[in-house]
């Protein structure tokens, strides 16, 4: 299985027919992880994610893969990341793989995502409204 996890994060991020072909042979896939160096660990999901493939994202998550803050907020479950931030404000400043922002993830949901969008660019622009 190790030699299929590299290809696999790779097809996550927009290759469908490939994830759901390695899913098929492996799928234990949906729940793994790669370091890519320097510590920037990566799901297919996160994958999937940071990328705005929502085919995929979707995929994995009915193989089993673990709903996480960036995949909701790529899906549009505002839901799920207010409750998030409202555990956790600083969470509004979380980084997901290769460092890229949480509101990176909304913006690459499209159009399902514009609630959870709009909800972290109220909440940015509060916070630098208290801080001036």
């Amino acid at each position: 299985m190790k030699e299929l996890i590299r290809p696999f994060i790779i097809a996550a991020h927009g290759d469908y027919d490939i994830v759901e072909h390695l899913l098929n042979i492996e799928p234990s896939l949906a729940f793994v992880e790669m370091d890519w160096g320097a510590g920037d660990i990566e799901s297919g999901l996160a994958a999937a994610a940071h990328t705005g493939s929502r085919d995929i994202a979707e995929l994995l998550l009915k193989k089993g893969a673990k709903k996480t803050l960036f995949s909701q907020a790529m899906l549009g479950d505002l839901n799920f990341v207010e409750m998030a931030l409202d555990d956790n404000p600083m969470l509004l400043h979380a980084k997901g793989a290769h460092g890229i922002a949480l509101i990176r993830h909304a913006e690459r949901g499209g159009f399902e995502a514009e609630p959870v969008l709009e909800y972290l660019n109220q909440l940015m622009e509060r916070e630098k409204f208290q801080c001036q």
